[in-house]
């Protein structure tokens, strides 16, 4: 009950997304009692006037049947949607802070690789629960996610023919994807969750350097009552601001988009947020193919929808353990954040991935960038394709750049003192600027902690900085 917790908003971006995996899972287990996951047509006869007579799936009946009939499906419906995309936000942006400041290291590692994985089954639980009401706007995301899996080499027939049940659009997806919506996925989900918490509260929390923080304590609030209060808080927090999402801001109205018929894809089609990547490497990618064999291997949608995420992936996976490796930091534990200034090189790293995810998800809309600012769709792909390969170079170079700026403005700060702005008459009948010493713990004032020279690896511990001057002058 007396464990510390630290205190910094940063810290919380954790629990936002546990919270809202608790409210994924209460408004879901409401809608699995409401829901149909079928495929076999029915025709619809509900209070909505413009598909009264439309034969459609029981899916897509049923989900009509939950937003217009039963009391208060529509609230807790996109409660769901909302809460499911602030989640998968949540995680990344998670793992963004626990990256630029270095907590994935040891003894952490293993917590790391637990986040990267809850990312991925976020991903793959949003996209099956987003693919259920077998809507136009959802159905042409599977028949984007069949053309992928036809798409891999020797076995992509099997895998499309094993998953839909059939040649497109079969009759099995629908059932297949809500068992693994509401058992398997969150299954997993809780269960690397738990092994999550357990984890940290077994390391105990990482906490920014400061006065009488150190490797071996933890300043902070204690989980009761202090810690437990503020996190309940922050929880009805959550629910509420999600609900009032639910309440005035419109979201997946399958309604508006009909039926999913495969003969009517529309243009403008958009997924949710964390899959627009993938949307938008495969619009960026040009159209290569080979035939061996008689077999075509089509690289325009292997290569950005298969190859590409397993490397991004595979990368997040890696980063913690090659940094130590490099850098010689596996040897001994970490149990305070770093700065991103005083990492340049895993800084401008950070931040060339995020302008490269920033750059495909652009791309994921570019018809729709074209459309409102009557540019060329051809010139504006180009663009992005360019942006692509350039874009993360560039702001690697700024970013680590920047890093360096800032760390020779506190080196100078602690050698010289700041400035006290009085400026005085020197003997020779020149003009200085008085300088004072920086107090210890003032906010804001530079840390006296090992920091990266300029110039070297990321993670490299440089000796401590020059004491500060103690006299004017």
């Amino acid at each position: 009950m007396r464990k510390a917790f630290p205190e910094h908003w940063s810290f919380l971006l954790g629990e936002i997304a546990l919270y809202s995996l608790v409210l994924l899972i209460l408004t879901g287990v409401w809608l699995t009692l409401f829901f149909h996951p079928g495929m076999q047509e029915v025709v619809y006869t509900g209070p909505y006037a413009p598909l009264r007579g439309v034969r459609m799936s029981e899916a897509f009946d049923s989900t009509l049947r939950i937003s217009f009939e039963v009391r208060g499906g529509l609230l807790l419906r996109q409660a769901h949607h909302w809460a499911a995309l602030v989640f998968v936000a949540a995680i990344g942006l998670h793992l963004l802070r626990i990256f630029f400041t270095g907590a994935f290291r040891r003894p952490r590692e293993i917590n790391w690789v637990i986040g990267v994985t809850l990312f991925a089954l976020a991903l793959a639980e949003g996209f099956a629960g987003y693919s259920l009401p077998d809507d136009l706007l959802s159905g042409t995301g599977l028949r984007i996610a069949q053309t992928i899996m036809m798409s891999l080499p020797v076995v992509g027939t099997y895998a499309s023919f094993f998953a839909f049940g059939g040649q497109w659009p079969g009759h099995d997806i629908i059932s297949r994807l809500y068992s693994l919506h509401i058992l398997l996925l969150p299954a997993a989900l809780v269960a690397l969750v738990t092994v999550h918490l357990i984890l940290v509260f077994y390391l105990k929390h990482t906490q920014w350097r400061g006065p009488g923080r150190d490797n071996r304590n933890v300043l902070g609030k204690p989980l009761f009552p202090e810690f437990t209060a503020t996190s309940v808080g922050l929880q009805f927090t959550v629910f509420g601001v999600l609900f009032l999402l639910a309440g005035i801001a419109q979201i997946n109205p399958v309604w508006t988009y009909g039926p999913y018929t495969p003969y009517q894809v529309s243009t403008g089609s958009q997924p949710d947020w964390y899959v627009g990547f993938l949307e938008g490497s495969l619009r960026l990618m040009p159209s290569w193919e080979t035939n061996v064999a008689g077999h075509t291997l089509m690289w325009n949608v292997l290569l950005p929808a298969v190859v590409l995420p397993a490397l991004l992936f595979a990368v997040l996976y890696a980063y913690p353990f090659a940094e130590q490796w490099l850098t010689g930091e596996w040897r001994h534990e970490h149990h305070l954040c770093d700065r991103p200034r005083e990492r340049p090189v895993r800084t401008g790293l950070g931040v060339a991935g995020i302008v490269f995810y920033g750059v495909l998800m652009l791309a994921g809309g570019n018809d729709i960038i074209a459309d409102v600012f009557q540019i060329s769709l051809n010139a504006l792909t180009w663009v992005l394709r360019i942006a692509l390969v350039l874009g993360p170079v560039v702001a690697f170079l700024v970013t680590r750049g920047l890093c360096h700026a800032l760390l020779r403005k506190e080196r100078m700060i602690l050698t010289e003192g700041e400035e006290t702005g009085e400026v005085r008459q020197t003997v020779a009948g020149g003009y200085e600027s008085g300088h004072r010493p920086v107090e210890p713990g003032r906010p804001g004032a530079p840390l006296r902690a090992e920091v990266t020279r300029p110039g070297a690896r990321t993670g490299t511990p440089s000796p401590q900085p020059p004491e500060p001057a103690h006299r004017d002058r």
